[in-house]
């Protein structure tokens, strides 16, 4: 009798925690290169874990691979919200060896090199796109013209799936940023300015995230 109890018990407790326990939501941050996702990605995890997601540079394609954080819990207004983030390699339609020899420590080999990868990159994000992230949040440089063909394709795949996307208007430090220039690219979603690199706005970027994700 006592087997059988302990049998019961042992069968509810799973089924408790099969139905209980929410799936980790992925959120993976998109958008062009250079728009400041790895240094937006690694702002989020050292406020929230202590701990850096990756390398940040400023050459192009410097995140050639998808890198994941998981357990990123983010506490606003007395709730909580629990997320993996997934910094993507920036996704553009060509990427060319010779933008790297611009660079005085790329040689030829290497900046080839480079542009394998990168190309293996944008191909890994556009299955994380369409497979297996379930909210994106969206960079753009606020000092660059936004509407792009690149832009333009990966916010309709991001509709399509009707995933929610939160636009990031980052680099507002610099003089030349522009919000409303991406508020009026992307009418149809929110936009948030901040400053990734200087912490600007953190704050309705963390109230954001926890409101879209959580």
């Amino acid at each position: 009798m006592g087997l059988i109890s302990g049998l019961k018990s042992s069968l509810q407790q799973v089924r408790e925690s099969l139905f209980t326990e929410e799936e980790q939501k992925r959120i993976g941050i998109y958008g062009p290169p250079n728009a400041g996702k790895t240094t937006l990605a690694n702002r989020i995890a050292r406020d929230w874990t202590g701990d850096a997601v990756g390398p940040e540079s400023h050459v192009p394609h410097e995140t050639r691979r998808a890198r994941r954080k998981e357990n990123v819990e983010i506490e606003r207004n007395g709730s909580s919200v629990n997320i993996d983030i997934v910094d993507t390699p920036g996704v553009t339609t060509k990427v060319d060896y010779e933008e790297f020899l611009d660079y005085e420590e790329f040689d030829q080999d290497e900046a080839v090199r480079r542009s394998r990868e990168a190309t293996e990159g944008v191909a890994e994000a556009m299955h994380w796109l369409r497979e297996d992230v379930d909210g994106v949040i969206y960079v753009l440089d606020s000092t660059t013209d936004p509407f792009t063909q690149v832009n333009t394709m990966l916010i309709g795949i991001i509709e399509s799936r009707d995933l929610p996307v939160l636009i990031f208007a980052n680099k507002i430090d610099l003089d030349d940023a522009s919000i409303k220039r991406i508020e009026d690219a992307f009418p149809q979603h929110e936009t948030v300015p901040l400053s990734a690199l200087e912490g600007d706005n953190m704050d309705e970027v963390y109230d954001k995230i926890a409101e879209y994700f959580g």
